[in-house]
């Protein structure tokens, strides 16, 4: 599967634009993720973009969130440690790869830097640097959903917070544009 016929297949199955520009950000922090472990990059974007395909139709059933999205993938051809780590970010098999562990990692530090951007005045990824975004970490109350165990699972696959955190938003900054921010 190409990126286009990727996006093709997520764009339409998103009513919610912002929940579209978290899929966006999460494959633009895979796409960095990659490049800094040498790995495949179309493949570890592809992760990013699918991981949610299923999420508004499961939303209310999120025991089945990533299992709707394995059946879909089925008529495509996608590599099977795709689909594995889509699973896995919702806990359904163990984070047993690389891209299982970035996936797991990768998709509530979107959230986490999407809100320290949007508090502050300028709006924009290109005003926070990762000082200003670990110290909006440290704030429980603050993006409350952007689980903080699970960002700092980056921690498994050799990365610091600030390592992950440095990569994350320059990830999401090279899409910025994309992400109205």
């Amino acid at each position: 599967m190409t990126r286009e016929q990727a996006y093709n297949l997520v764009r339409p199955r998103f009513s919610n634009k912002n929940l579209f520009k978290h899929v966006l950000a999460v494959e633009a922090v895979m796409r960095e993720l990659a490049l800094f472990f040498t790995q495949d990059v179309e493949e570890w974007g592809l992760t990013g973009l699918l991981h949610d395909l299923d999420y508004e139709e499961t939303m209310n059933t999120p025991e089945q969130h990533t299992l709707v999205t394995e059946k879909i993938l089925q008529d495509y051809d996608i590599a099977d440690q795709i689909v594995h780590a889509i699973k896995g970010h919702n806990n359904l098999v163990p984070h047993e790869t690389l891209l299982d562990r970035a996936l797991y990692a990768a998709d509530p530090i979107t959230g986490l830097i999407v809100a320290a951007a949007l508090m502050h005045p300028d709006k924009k990824l290109a005003a926070i640097d990762s000082d200003f975004i670990l110290r909006r970490f440290k704030e429980k109350s603050f993006a409350r959903g952007a689980n903080r165990e699970q960002i700092k699972s980056c921690e498994t696959f050799g990365l610091s917070l600030l390592e992950f955190t440095t990569l994350s938003l320059r990830g999401m900054q090279r899409i910025s544009d994309e992400l109205g921010l």
